[in-house]
């Protein structure tokens, strides 16, 4: 037993030592152990952004001044892309603003349908809009009456978030009623859930039934859409003007008058900038709104690079020629997002270039049910060439709501020339209960191509079109029709591209399940 014990110890000592050996013999110099290599600072090393060095894992000089330069370059690449749904709703207030609407009884219509001169992301020339802007903080609590037949109607908040729908998407179903909007810092005895409820609402000594929300802003934009009849808007027109009314909750006793102004056939502009000026749009929606509008986070990122509530926004002269950088990238950045998806799920079919607005299919952008957080890239290619936040368009409603597909490439996944010819099959049976039709853009502006035709797009309860043998439909594209298909043709520019939005009001079933589908850009030689 001695023997057995003396020579286990033995070869555990032998052992200890062996394992010791090595460790000892690979101690990192200035250590008295191994330190992983994965934890320590190489003193020099070349990056994307330069070469980057260290004394014993402390920044030279040049390095700080180096990497913070990227840091705040990185900072405002996200802010572009992060602030551009508070920017582009900054746009389109001050495009109200332009044309004279300042208070919320100012109302935008476009009387005569949207025409090709406003500068407005991927407008319809389909139905009459009426826009206007709520300011929850001048106003407080405010009323919007909804005339009996409206359409598709939304209120976004000043991140252009969901807040509520109106007319038949709404909860009124499009047989009009009273909403009412409450500010941020609402604190009363009223249900205000995003979407809204139907409550009793005292106004005057009596009790009236409305659809009440709240907004997480003070800015908000109502867009409403009046449906065409027999072909022409003069119905829809006076829908508005004789049944639209905003006012604040306080004045509903005497509501000031309502004033329209007619935004057809004038040229003003309602989009975001893409220069250094975006960041001014930013920092003028950041003083306005409330801190909670926004989370920290975001809020963090934007104060950065020096938008902050309460703080003056002054850039010094390197700081502001790295925000300029930033946001030329940023700009690039977006279009590239937007035109060329790497996303699978953006595109309606396979090896197609149609694709959604609505990547990830959630109106809040929420990627896979919400368990990948927020569908960035999903964000940013729905604002940068689009407007109105709604399940409405997002959620499957047959026979109700809207849904739209975009098309920014022929069928060999070439951008489309508006030099040459080009044409686009509609098949017969278009799932739309209420119309469809197809537009043309300006792929620079993400507005309506601006052309001889001053609605540069085709719709089915306004133009009468030819039809093939089998029921479907030959649209062309070009800066001149081809012979004979003048009726079915879409003007284009030479040395300007181009791509379209397909609008189905009213889908239904086949375009859910894909039975049917648009055809592709084919070019005609």
């Amino acid at each position: 037993m001695k023997d057995f014990r003396a020579h286990f110890s033995g070869a555990l000592a032998a052992t200890i030592v062996a394992f010791a050996q090595p460790a000892m013999a690979q101690e990192t110099p200035g250590y008295n152990n191994k330190i992983p290599d994965t934890i320590l600072t190489p003193n020099s090393f070349e990056t994307r952004i330069g070469k980057l060095e260290f004394f014993d894992g402390s920044p030279s000089a040049d390095t700080v001044a180096l990497v913070y330069d990227n840091l705040d370059f990185m900072r405002g690449v996200e802010t572009f892309l992060n602030g551009m749904p508070a920017s582009s709703i900054e746009g389109l207030r001050r495009g109200s603003v332009e044309l004279g609407a300042t208070a919320s009884n100012q109302v935008v219509i476009f009387d005569d349908l949207m025409d090709s001169d406003p500068i407005f992301l991927t407008g319809n020339t389909d139905t009459v809009y009426a826009l206007a802007f709520l300011d929850l903080n001048r106003d407080g609590p405010t009323v919007v009456e909804i005339p009996e037949g409206s359409g598709p109607g939304t209120v976004n908040d000043a991140f252009f978030r969901f807040v509520i729908d109106m007319g038949a998407p709404g909860p009124d179903k499009g047989k009009g009623g009273k909403y009412l909007l409450l500010p941020p810092e609402y604190d009363g005895p009223l249900e205000a859930p995003i979407g809204g409820q139907e409550q009793d609402v005292e106004i005057n000594g009596m009790i009236e039934k409305m659809f009440v929300t709240r907004s997480p802003s003070y800015v908000n934009w109502l867009i409403l859409r009046g449906f065409l009849v027999d072909g022409k808007p003069d119905a829809a027109s006076a829908m508005f003007r004789n049944g639209l009314r905003i006012y604040p909750l306080a004045e509903a006793a005497n509501p000031p008058a309502m004033e329209f102004f007619n935004g057809s056939e004038k040229p003003f502009n309602t989009i975001h900038a893409n220069s250094f000026e975006f960041f001014q749009e930013l920092d003028e929606v950041i003083q306005r709104e409330p801190i909670g509008f926004l989370d920290p986070e975001l809020r963090g990122l934007f104060a950065s690079i020096g938008i902050e509530k309460g703080q003056e926004f002054a850039p010094d002269d390197r700081m502001r020629s790295l925000l300029e950088d930033a946001v030329a990238v940023g700009n690039a950045t977006a279009r590239a997002i937007w035109i060329r998806s790497r996303e699978e799920e953006t595109y309606y079919y396979e090896n197609s270039g149609w694709y959604t607005g609505f990547v990830g299919g959630s109106y809040e952008f929420l990627k896979n049910d919400g368990a990948g957080g927020r569908y960035l890239d999903a964000r940013i290619l729905f604002h940068y060439m689009a407007t109105v936040i709604t399940p409405a368009m997002v959620v499957p409603m047959v026979g109700a709501g809207s849904q739209y597909a975009l098309l920014n490439v022929d069928e060999t996944g070439a951008y489309m020339d508006g030099a040459k010819t080009y044409k686009l099959n509609i098949p017969a049976d278009v799932p739309a209960k209420d119309f469809w039709s197809v537009v043309a853009y300006d792929p620079q502006t993400r507005s309506q191509l601006q052309t001889g035709q001053p609605f540069p797009g085709r719709n089915n309860q306004r133009h009468e079109m030819d039809t093939n043998a089998d029921g479907s439909i030959d649209l062309y594209f070009g800066p001149e029709a081809p012979e004979g298909k003048d009726a079915n043709w879409i003007q284009t520019v030479p040395g300007k591209g181009w791509f379209i939005g397909l609008r189905l009001y009213g889908p239904l079933e086949p375009w859910f399940d894909k039975t049917w589908r648009p055809g592709e850009i084919e070019l005609v030689e």
